[in-house]
Parts: structure tokens; sequence; C-alpha cells
């Protein structure tokens, strides 16, 4: 398309953020009087006219004002919205929500569900693999003689449960020494860093701690065998969806909820995200080719535990969406998330209490 005048970049901001305001057609009445133009109602409608024989404005009807096209919206989200400004408050109460999640939570969730009520759309979050996430606390609880239930609390506040088989009955002392054992190993390292320090142990020191050693690493590695390794995808706040009138027709939401069903076209498109290292808006062909269905889709990346990429987060809805406060508000929450995370590796930062023992239990 050929580069717009800047009248005509203009009048195209203008009815962009009154369509995204009021979700009807835009005509030259409503831009004169609301806007401010220095220009006559029919230099207004000549305006439009060009606009929308360049793709960027269409006419739903012969009497109707104009609405923009994927082409504008796309235009306005690259080069002409002003992007609000989240206030010090507004941040400051972000990183506060994060500081003031109790230990243990699932921290994707509880961003999931709070970034779906800041933006009220769908949240979609996707994070790394969980064996390169960090890892928190490990036990191993007898169940029966030849099996155990292998508890692995990670640092982001999720917990991934396995049982194992073991080819002896191990005693509750047994279980003691060998978590005593883990506690040094896990030591703020990842699944992968915990393994591969099992494996240096075992080639490098031989002392009479080599058997409860080889133990502790059969264990983990028994634990670590049915482990899912792909990427896990978070959708909250779903039924937002029904609120929003380009939804309202059953065909359009069942269209929508299949395309969220199906994980797989999300991640693809989340993956993305990943490779930047700012906000990402996709929209028009770019989800209808990834998900089957043109929808709007606002992601950050966030880091990980470690500081390396762990992941995106970010909002699902129509493409009119009010982009000027929903991509600060995206970019912000994937910032204090990641501050959250990076904390969660300090010591201590997540661990729980012991719970206390009744007279009962003596």
């Amino acid at each position: 398309m050929p580069p717009l005048t800047k009248r005509a970049r203009q009048v195209l901001y203008a009815v962009v953020t009154e369509f995204i305001a009021a979700g009807e057609p835009v005509g030259s009445r409503t831009l004169t009087k609301k806007y401010g133009f220095d220009l006559s109602p029919a230099t207004i409608r000549n305006v439009l006219a060009d606009l929308e024989d360049a793709g960027y404005l269409a006419q739903p009807h012969t009497s109707a004002g104009r609405v923009p096209t994927e082409a504008a919206f796309r235009l306005f989200v690259d080069a002409l919205m002003r992007v609000r400004q989240l206030s010090d408050d507004e941040t400051t109460q972000i990183r506060d929500w994060f500081t003031d999640l109790p230990p243990g939570v699932d921290i994707l969730r509880e961003t999931g569900k709070r970034l779906s009520e800041l933006t009220n759309s769908p949240a979609v979050l996707v994070r790394s693999r969980v064996e390169n996430r960090t890892l928190l606390k490990v036990r191993f609880i007898a169940i029966r003689p030849s099996e155990l239930l292998s508890v692995l609390v990670l640092s982001d506040g999720t917990v991934e449960n396995r049982f194992i088989t073991v080819d002896k009955p191990l005693s509750e002392g047994e279980l003691e020494r060998v978590h005593n054992l883990l506690e040094e190993a896990i030591d703020g390292r990842t699944l992968v860093a915990v393994r591969d320090h099992f494996r240096k142990s075992f080639e490098e020191r031989r002392d009479e701690l080599q058997s409860l050693r080889n133990l502790g690493r059969s264990l983990m590695n028994a634990a670590l065998e049915h482990v899912d390794r792909s990427p896990e995808l978070v959708v909250e706040g779903q039924s937002r969806l029904l609120s929003r009138p380009e939804f309202a027709s059953s065909e359009h939401m069942r269209e929508l909820m299949h395309a969220l069903d199906e994980r797989g076209r999300l991640l693809s498109l989340l993956d993305r995200t990943l490779e930047s290292s700012r906000v990402q808006v996709f929209l028009g062909e770019e989800t209808n080719a990834a998900m089957g269905f043109p929808v709007s889709v606002i992601a950050a990346p966030y880091s990980g535990e470690d500081g390396q990429p762990g992941g995106a987060v970010g909002i699902i809805g129509p493409t009119r969406m009010d982009y000027p406060t929903v991509v600060p508000l995206v970019g912000a929450t994937a910032d204090a998330m990641s501050v959250a995370l990076a904390r969660s590796r300090e010591p201590g930062a997540w661990s729980r209490p012991e719970p206390e023992r009744s007279d009962s239990e003596d």
C-alpha cells in the first residue's frame, strides 16, 4: 500500500479510535464534532473515500459510516496508536499483587486470573517445559512396600506428583536420609541441573555415601521419567467472551471455543512471542492462519526463575480491542511476573512452614 499523507493518518487514527470506543460505523459528522478537525465535512468525506480505496476502511452500507479493516488495525497498532502510560500507582499495584501471593500458589494460573480481570478478556499463558524450571522441594512418600509417591514442588508454585515403583521397601529412615541429600542437591537448580548434579557426583565421588547417592539418583530418575515435557498452556476467563458483542452469535462462539480447545494452535502462535523482547499483537490473518478463526492476541514474554525465557502471557479477544490500554497492561504484568519468578528462587521465598504436631501425634 502507498504511504498515507499526514492528514489521512490523522483521520484514520480518529476512525479507529472511535470505532474501538463505540463499535459503530464512523461518519464524517462524528469526526468533525468529536475530533476537532480543521477540515470541512466534504474534505473529510473525500479522505474517508481515499482510505476506503486504499483498503483501510470499509462501508457496510452506502448510507452508513466506515469501519476499519484489518490493515487499518495493523497500521494503528504498529505506527499510529498512543499507548497509555501506566501511572506509578498502577505499576506498583500490579507488582504488589505478585508480592502478596501466598507461598506455594501456581503463579501462572493466578496471573491468568488477574490479567483476565484487568482486561475483561480471557488470558492465555504458556509456560516452558517442567524440566527447565527451578526445583524447590522433593519428597518421596511410601504408599505400598513397592510403591512411592514422588512430589516435586517447583518454585513457581506448581506441583508434579508421580507414582513410582521400587525394587525393595524403603524405611522412613532411608527416605529421610534421601530427603536430606536432595535438599543439598536441589539448591535452586532446575530439574535438568539436579539430574546432572547426581551424574557428576556419581562419577567423581566414591565414599560411604555413594549407596545413598545412588538411591537418590535412581528415585529422581524414576520421578522424572514420565514428567510431561511439552510446554503447558493455560487459558483463564473464557466466560468473559460471552459479554463481547463480536462473539454474540452461537456460530462465532462455537468456532472460538473450538479454537481455544485446540491448545496446539495457540502454542504455535505464542511461541513467536518468545522470540521478541516486547509486547506482540497478532490479529486478522495471523491468528486465522494459526487458530482457524480471526481474533486478536496480545502477548508478552516473561523470564523464568533463572532469568532465561520462561514463557508468554497475554489475552485473546476480538479485533476491536482497546489496544492503547491493553498493550501496557500485558507488558507490565509480564514484567512483574518475571520479577516474582526471579524472587521465588531466593532461599526461603516460597518455603512453607512445617505443620505443628499435636499432642495426639506424640
